[in-house]
């Protein structure tokens, strides 16, 4: 009788440690191995992709090279790096966050670390570093499913971009003001520009429209480039930042007096390309003639050797903007 009540207990103390197990088993699959729910843990997965990610890139292998001075910077293979960014980008993107890539410049980087006292030969100092450019307007380019391979050359764009509306920028503030009147030189400047390339835009007619303006200067030789669509009914679709950056730079060298240019292509349906092209001169943009338009696209900037023309491209002389002269101060 002993041995069966005893047997009859274990059989009960079984049935009960399998249900506790059962039980265990459930909450942990409901907790996690840590605890946390697996709600929670969608929430976190969630409110990641809220936050948004920058990853910094060295472009070149100068720059690679020279990050590799700190012991703290494992990579030793250029083309390997840019691999493994590659694969880090779609990793993230799989994710679900926004990502970002900006450009790792070594050089600005050594002058941060020093401005802040933070250690140059560590990871943590590269983050931040990473995470300011991105804040104060870097070099910046979203992530959006790009290849390595055209990632790089938009970042560097992006950059040239950028140190040329800086420089044409800084140009026209340290003109300061008109001995004579007072006006600001810069800002009348500005001014000027921006008339002119509405003026283009409005005669250039309907299309797509490819600019770009061309001013030398003491330092070097600025570039600016503005894409835009005009439809036949409405106004012209073009990008704000590209904008700014060819009216600043266009304002510089009517500032300069600065013997610069404007090129116009122009694009339709069922239609060869046009090409115009405008000479920066008392600050106006004075058309070119046929002849003119195609000498200097057929014409090798370099060498002065000739170029063979542009299948499929008609060279055309520059239209008058119908803007009067203006009296701009200098």
């Amino acid at each position: 009788m002993a041995h069966t009540n005893r047997r009859n207990a274990n059989r009960k103390n079984g049935r009960n440690g399998n249900r506790r197990n059962d039980r265990n088993n459930r909450n942990a699959e409901r907790t996690g191995p840590t605890g946390t729910s697996r709600g929670a843990r969608s929430e976190l997965r969630a409110l990641r992709r809220e936050v948004p990610c920058t990853v910094g890139l060295l472009a070149d292998e100068q720059d690679f090279a020279v990050m590799r001075r700190y012991r703290t910077f494992t990579f030793d293979d250029h083309p390997r790096y840019l691999r493994q960014i590659d694969g880090l980008l779609r990793t993230l993107a799989t994710e679900g966050a926004h990502t970002s890539v900006a450009l790792f410049d070594p050089e600005e980087f050594a002058e941060y670390c020093a401005e802040t006292g933070h250690a140059p030969d560590a990871v943590a100092s590269r983050g931040r570093f990473t995470a300011r450019i991105a804040a104060t307007g870097g070099a910046v380019v979203p992530y959006i499913g790009q290849p390595v391979e055209q990632l790089v050359p938009q970042l560097v764009n992006t950059a040239v971009r950028k140190a040329t509306w800086e420089y044409a920028t800084m140009v026209l503030a340290d003109l300061g003001e008109c001995a004579d009147c007072g006006v600001d030189i810069g800002r009348a400047s500005f001014d000027r520009a921006s008339r002119l390339l509405t003026h283009l835009i409005e005669r250039a007619g309907p299309g797509t429209h490819h600019l770009v303006c061309s001013i030398p200067t003491p330092d070097e030789q600025l570039l600016a480039a503005l894409h835009l669509e005009r439809p036949d009914t409405g106004p012209a679709r073009l990008d704000a930042s590209e904008s700014a950056e060819f009216v600043t730079v266009l304002a510089a060298g009517i500032a300069l007096d600065s013997p610069g240019g404007v090129v116009l292509r122009t694009s339709g349906p069922d239609a060869p390309d046009r090409l115009h092209g405008w000479r920066l001169r008392d600050s106006t943009l004075a058309p070119l003639s046929e002849g003119q338009v195609f000498s200097a696209y057929c014409t090798d900037a370099d060498t002065g050797e000739p170029l063979s023309p542009e299948p499929g491209v008609e060279y055309r002389a520059g239209f008058d903007l119908g803007i009067e002269d203006p009296d701009i101060h200098r």
